[in-house]
């Protein structure tokens, strides 16, 4: 039987585990439907080998609840950063990295037969060429070697330019790293210089206040969706909801689609793809931490031609939906009026001016403003409009069930803390 190990093989399934049960923390093991239970000790055991002092464990009538608990504003790492130092290896992987590297230390190129010969009479191994031939492959894509064409041979040889070496080279490159090592974007790659030049202060000396500790799981997916950007290629992935992943055989929704940009809302911190669907023929965002297994498939001929398309719909979205107009048919613009004394409470009115967005801000009396906003989904805009409760006067436009809910949900908060109706509540 095979014993239990921290390292992992397959980083998809370890990402969705730690964001199911340790970032969004309401589920238990009993939620656990996809594999056995003891396949959820062993994530279970593994995770929490890595998070250390940060998980949580909370009690409740429907088991124990696991959950990453952390002030962000006072870590120096990103504790999620350690999944992407577990991935495992065969013994073949680790015994050739040291090998080759030790061989091609002297910084001299030389070519496959000669590293597959000089193994066995130096070190009394026996790899098959092509086994050699696909490490030094790569390596040279990974940019540890540098692989340089000698009539029809190919020759590796070191890259010169290693972190040791530029650390020591250039004054503050440290400091450097380690502030890019608290960016939410590949930020493990910092943390991975650090700790791969043994720099043992680590970071010490940069902090975020706020610090979306998730994006480090997601950083498994951009590589190829920025790399379809650049080359202007489409991707194929697959995504799905929370509520569809209670299925435990439900493996998402298949989608080939033309990137455009990634997102990222100012309000919850999540990212989101934004791009266009060639089969519905509408852009549509999706969530980032809802997708998996990207893969770049053929050039987009239409690209540049639905990059326009796609920055005349941005004028028109108040934050990643680019949806209700197709679905209901025409919109009307959200016109919201909206009660403030310019000359005590002009904070307002700079806040007004500076989150509008893509909407238009008029005075229309003493006290009075009205807020125009023209957008693909009006419901993005109520929800921003909620924070302005109790100086709204009223709301016009958009769809009757856009107007409905909001009128529905000021009555229900009505109920429930100024009125008499539940005064447990209230």
């Amino acid at each position: 039987m095979a014993g239990f190990s921290e390292l992992i093989k397959t980083f998809e399934k370890t990402r969705d585990y730690i964001r199911d049960f340790f970032i969004c923390g309401y589920k238990v093991r009993g939620d656990f439907v996809r594999k056995s239970s003891r396949t959820y000790d062993d994530e279970k055991r593994r995770v929490e080998s890595w998070l250390g002092d940060v998980v949580r464990y909370d009690d409740s009538v429907r088991g124990r609840q696991i959950s990453i608990s952390v002030d962000c504003g006072h870590i120096a790492e990103n504790p999620l950063y350690q999944a992407y130092a577990a991935k495992s290896f065969t013994d073949n992987d680790i015994r050739l990295h040291f090998l080759l590297l030790d061989l091609l230390a002297d910084g001299s190129a030389q070519n496959l037969r000669t590293l597959t010969d000089r193994l066995s009479s130096e070190y009394g191994v026996v790899f098959d060429e092509q086994t050699v031939r696909n490490k030094l492959r790569e390596y040279a894509a990974e940019g540890l070697l540098i692989a340089e064409k000698q009539g029809k041979t190919a020759f590796y040889r070191m890259e010169p330019a290693t972190a040791d070496a530029l650390f020591a080279q250039y004054d503050g490159l440290a400091d450097a790293v380690r502030f890019y090592a608290q960016d939410e974007v590949f930020g493990v790659v910092g943390s991975q210089l650090l700790r791969s030049t043994g720099n043992i202060r680590g970071n010490d000396c940069f902090f975020r206040k706020h610090h979306y500790l998730v994006h480090a799981l997601e950083d498994a997916v951009l590589p190829e969706i920025l790399a379809a950007i650049a080359e202007k290629r489409r991707v194929r992935f697959r995504t799905f909801s929370a509520k569809q992943r209670k299925s435990p055989d439900y493996e998402g929704s298949s989608f080939e689609a033309v990137p455009m940009q990634i997102l990222a809302s100012v309000q919850t911190g999540r990212r989101y793809l934004a791009g266009y669907i060639p089969e519905t023929k509408r852009f549509h965002a999706f969530r980032l931490d809802f997708i998996r297994n990207v893969k770049c498939a053929d050039p987009e001929p239409e690209y540049d031609k639905l990059a326009e398309a796609y920055q005349r719909n941005l004028a028109r979205t108040f934050g990643v939906s680019f949806g209700m107009r197709r679905d209901t048919g025409h919109v009307e613009p959200i016109r919201l009026t909206i009660r403030l004394n310019a000359y005590t409470e002009g904070y307002i009115l700079d806040r007004l001016e500076r989150e509008k967005r893509i909407g238009t801000l008029e005075k229309i009396s003493d006290g009075l403003y009205a807020l125009t906003i023209d957008a693909f989904d009006p419901h993005e805009v109520m929800h921003w409009a909620k924070t302005l409760i109790g100086r709204i006067v009223s709301v016009e436009g958009g769809t009757p069930q856009v107007r409905g809910r909001f009128y529905h949900d000021i009555r229900r908060m009505q109920e429930m803390y100024g009125g008499d109706a539940n005064d447990a509540v209230s």
